[in-house]
């Protein structure tokens, strides 16, 4: 179901996936022209390449009987996990998959000793913000961030402590 992005063909398809969810999704919160601007920035070959190879995201493509439905990326920052994208198709959504591939993620920060999983999320997001609080999610800030080119990205900062025994 979850399969770890690891070639340019992989990358590829979470670039199409990237642009059918963004397109369908946050035009109507940031508008088209930076939802572009941050679909060339942020979820490029090149720039998911980088993100890979440099920077020490793990992306995931979250797979069903040879369809994609979506997929998540995350960053290992000392003790903390940073969640940067999960994202599944409109079609798929309330099904459970993002509940499903938020657990893998516990799962792996589980295993990594990671002590908290934090986020960020568009301020108007409200159903990803819903959906994040009932997995136990607490809003911990409200971060703004220029992006260049005259955007910012206006967020909610979550986050989820973890207690092992």
């Amino acid at each position: 179901m979850y399969i770890k992005v690891e070639n340019k063909e992989q990358i590829q398809t979470v670039v199409n996936l990237a642009r059918e969810i963004w397109v369908e999704h946050y035009v109507k919160i940031i508008g088209i022209a930076q939802v572009e601007y941050m679909l060339n920035k942020f979820q490029s070959l090149e720039a998911i390449k980088t993100q890979i190879n440099e920077d020490k995201y793990e992306y995931y493509l979250i797979e069903s009987s040879g369809t994609y439905l979506g997929y998540f990326a995350f960053q290992f920052k000392d003790k903390e996990l940073f969640l940067s994208k999960i994202y599944v198709k409109s079609s798929e959504r309330g099904k459970g998959l993002a509940k499903a591939a938020f657990k893998f993620i516990e799962d792996i920060a589980k295993e990594n000793s990671v002590d908290k999983i934090y986020l960020t999320v568009n301020n108007e997001n409200i159903n990803s913000i819903s959906a994040y609080e009932k997995i136990g999610f607490k809003k911990v800030g409200t971060p703004i961030t220029d992006i260049g080119n005259g955007y910012v990205m206006d967020d909610y900062k979550l986050e989820k402590i973890y207690h092992y025994t």
